[in-house]
């Protein structure tokens, strides 16, 4: 073998090894980049499926009963109201405890929302006084105050999935002879991971399968009451 063929020989050798090289890196890195998208990804679907549990439970605090629609909880949040309980005063003001006494036993006829009146007087009269007191504020005024990147608008969809909508539903089922709402939204795998390796997600799904648990992610439960636990905690 000649020098020149010897180096031909020896150039093909390297970049054999080096594609091999390549291949089993892919390989193995394949996983795990998966596995690091799909964290990513379900980050950011957990938050949009617990907010929008955030939404169902206070729409059912308003109206006893869950909704199977986004859009309808888009509209109770941009023009519902919701009632606050709200404290005056403190029980750890012996001052104004002695004073909510005092008009309590010179009332104590009335009914409650007219001794709350009477307490109301004395409270804007400059008196210190302990009550609680009803009162109703828009829902945008109460829900998300805290996130600056929330937005009503993105909850009715899927993300990374195209926009394909977030899959809920919303029933009433009798437990032990008690008429419960139960709700359950979802984020299937396929779509949250799509554009992701093909073979990968089907291997997820079958995991899940194997696990008796529902392909995706889950919020919620129309099947049994679950207190609205999300299947990621």
């Amino acid at each position: 073998m000649n020098k020149a063929v010897k180096i031909i020989v020896e150039v093909l050798l390297a970049i054999g090894i080096c594609g091999l090289v390549y291949l089993l890196y892919s390989n193995i890195m394949k996983p795990v980049n998966f596995n690091n998208e799909k964290a990513n990804r379900q980050a950011v679907a957990v938050q949009r499926l617990k907010d929008l549990r955030t939404l169902q439970v206070a729409y059912k605090s308003v109206t006893g009963k869950f909704n199977s629609s986004v859009d309808s909880l888009k509209q109770f949040y941009e023009n519902g109201q919701m009632e606050i309980v709200m404290q005056i005063g403190s029980m750890d003001d012996s001052l104004a405890v002695i004073n909510t006494e005092a008009i309590k036993k010179a009332n104590k006829k009335l009914k409650p929302e007219q001794l709350t009146a009477k307490l109301q007087e004395a409270y804007n009269a400059g008196q210190k006084v302990v009550f609680s007191t009803v009162t109703k504020i828009p829902v945008r005024d109460t829900l998300f105050n805290g996130r600056p990147d929330f937005c009503i608008d993105s909850l009715k969809y899927i993300p990374f999935s195209g926009k394909e909508p977030v899959q809920m539903e919303a029933v009433t089922k009798m437990v032990s002879g008690v008429p419960v709402p139960l709700f359950e939204a979802r984020v299937p795998w396929k779509s949250l991971l799509k554009g992701m390796d093909k073979q990968l997600i089907i291997n997820l799904n079958a995991e899940s399968r194997d696990l008796n648990r529902y392909e995706g992610l889950q919020v919620g439960s129309i099947t049994a009451p679950n207190n609205n636990a999300g299947n990621w905690e």
